[in-house]
C-alpha cells in the first residue's frame, strides 16, 4: 500500500477503506508517512469530503493510535461531557460536582486553553496547590471514592489527533466536518466513558458561527457515537454573548463557586442543569429528565455540588478552604471601569472581542508556551438587552499592567454596540439532538 495511492483515490473523489484509513493514520503517527503527503490527503479530504463510514473508520483509527482507557474497575454508567468552547465557559467547574453529588461516576480529561480564554485545567489551578497531573490509578481511585476526578489529556490518548491538528492548522484543512469530528469524538472515546453529553456553540464568540453549522456538527457527533455503541446526546446552546458575567480564570473560578452557592448567574445555572439532567438521565439516575432537573436543582439548594466541588479540589492537592472563601483566590492589582458614553441600550456584544480582550491582560495563550496570569480578566456589568446611562460601568478590568489595561478598555468598549431600543437576547438552549 502506498500512500500517494491514496492521495490519488481521495483527489478522485473515491471512497477509502477501513484499511487504508488505518495505515494512513498508523504510518503518519509513527512518522512513516511525511507531513507533505497527509498535508495534500487532508486537502484531498476537504475538497471531496468523507461520508459517514468513512469518518466513523478514521475517528476509530485516531481513538486506537494510542492509549484507550479503560473505566470498568469504576461502578455505573460513566458519563463524559464536552464543549466546543466558548467566552466565560466555566460550565465544567459547575456541572460536574453537580452531577457527582447524584452517584454518576465523572472520569474527565480537559485540556489547557489556547487562544482568548484558559481550559478548565487553568481555571482549577486558580487553587493554590491543584494539579492534574496524576496516574491513571490515581484518577480511577479518585472516581470511585469521591465520584469526580479530572486529569490532563496525556501524550498517549489519541496522538494521531494531536499530529493531524497541527497539521490542519497550518494547512488549512481545519474546516471539515469529518475532520473536526473525527478530532473531538476521537478523544472523547479514547477516554472510555459510555455515555457522552456535548454542549456545541454557536455564536460570534464560538468556532460554529450560525446554528445550521452547529447542528451538523453535533448531529455527526451523536451519530459517530451511537454507531460505537455510546449513548449520546447534544445540546446546541448561544454564544453570541458570554456565558455569565466573568471571563478570566480565577474570576470564572469564583462565578463557578457563586452558583454552587445558588447565586450565580442564570444562564450559566440554566445550561449547567440542562447539561446535567441529560447526564444523570443517560447515566440511569433518574426515571426521566425532568426528575434529573428537580434532584439537580436540590444538590444546588442544599449545598451537597458545593461539598462535593471541595472534595474534589482536596483529593487533587488544592486548598478547599478557598472553596469556601474564594476571596483568598489570586488577585490582580489594577482595576479599572469601562463606562458607556451615552444612554441607550446594549444592542450586541462582539463576544469574541471580549475574549481576545481578556487574552490582552495575560488571561489566555498566544501560543502553547506562554504563561497564563490567572488573576486578570474581566466582569461584564452589562449584558444584551440591559439599559445603560452615560458613564456607568459596563465592565470591570482587572489587570497587573498599567498599559495592557489601558489598550484593554479601548478594545472592550469596541466590543459593544448600543441602540436607542430594547434587544431581546437570543435563546440560550437553541435544541437538544439525541
Amino acid at each position: 500500500m502506498l500512500m500517494v495511492d491514496l492521495i490519488r483515490k481521495k483527489r478522485d473523489g473515491g471512497k477509502l477503506t477501513k484499511e487504508e484509513i488505518e495505515y494512513m493514520v498508523k504510518g503518519y503517527t509513527q512518522g512513516e508517512i511525511p507531513d507533505y503527503q497527509m498535508s495534500a490527503m487532508l486537502m484531498a479530504i476537504l475538497f471531496r469530503h468523507m461520508d459517514p463510514e468513512e469518518t466513523v473508520e478514521l475517528t476509530l483509527a485516531m481513538m486506537n493510535s494510542g492509549e484507550v482507557l479503560d473505566l470498568s474497575a469504576i461502578n455505573g454508567i460513566k458519563v463524559d461531557k464536552h464543549s466546543t468552547g466558548g467566552v466565560g465557559d466555566k460550565t465544567s467547574l459547575v456541572l460536574t460536582p453537580m452531577v457527582a453529588s447524584l452517584g454518576v461516576p465523572v472520569a474527565k480529561m480537559s485540556g489547557r486553553g489556547l487562544g482568548h480564554t484558559g481550559g478548565t485545567i487553568d481555571k482549577l489551578e486558580s487553587f493554590t496547590g491543584f494539579h492534574t497531573d496524576i496516574s491513571n490509578e490515581q484518577f480511577l481511585q479518585n472516581v470511585s471514592k469521591i465520584g469526580i476526578s479530572i486529569m490532563g489529556q496525556t501524550a498517549n490518548l489519541a496522538p494521531a489527533d494531536k499530529k493531524l491538528y497541527a497539521l490542519r492548522d497550518v494547512t488549512g484543512t481545519v474546516d471539515n466536518l469529518s475532520l473536526i469530528v473525527s478530532s473531538i469524538m476521537s478523544k472523547k472515546l479514547a477516554a472510555g466513558a459510555d455515555a457522552i453529553v456535548l454542549d456545541v456553540k454557536c455564536g460570534n464568540g464560538a468556532f460554529m458561527k450560525t446554528e445550521e453549522d452547529a447542528t451538523e456538527l453535533a448531529t455527526s457527533m451523536v451519530d459517530i457515537g451511537k454507531r460505537l455503541n455510546r449513548k449520546m446526546v447534544a445540546v446546541i446552546s448561544d454564544m453570541e454573548q458570554p456565558l455569565g458575567y466573568a471571563v478570566g480564570n480565577a474570576l470564572e473560578v469564583q462565578e463557578a463557586i457563586d452558583t454552587l452557592n445558588g447565586r450565580g448567574p442564570e444562564d450559566l445555572k440554566e445550561l449547567c442543569l440542562t447539561l446535567g439532567s441529560q447526564m444523570v438521565y443517560l447515566a440511569g439516575k433518574a426515571n426521566d429528565e425532568a426528575e434529573a432537573r428537580q434532584r439537580l436543582e436540590q444538590v444546588l439548594d442544599d449545598g451537597t455540588a458545593l461539598h462535593k466541588f471541595a472534595d474534589f479540589i482536596e483529593a487533587q492537592g488544592g486548598d478547599r478552604e478557598q472553596v469556601y472563601h474564594p476571596e483568598k483566590l489570586p488577585k490582580a492589582t489594577l482595576t479599572c471601569e469601562v463606562k458607556a458614553e451615552n444612554d441607550g441600550y446594549v444592542e450586541k456584544i462582539r463576544c469574541e472581542e471580549v475574549g481576545n480582550t481578556s487574552l490582552l491582560l495575560g488571561g489566555g495563550r498566544r501560543s502553547k508556551t506562554d504563561v497564563i496570569d490567572l488573576s486578570v480578566g474581566i466582569i461584564l456589568k452589562k449584558k444584551t438587552g440591559d439599559q445603560v446611562s452615560a458613564g456607568e460601568s459596563i465592565a470591570t478590568l482587572y489587570a497587573n499592567d498599567e498599559q495592557k489595561m489601558k489598550e484593554a478598555a479601548e478594545r472592550l468598549y469596541q466590543a459593544y454596540t448600543f441602540s436607542e431600543r430594547k434587544t431581546e437576547p437570543g435563546k440560550l438552549i437553541k435544541k437538544i439532538i439525541r
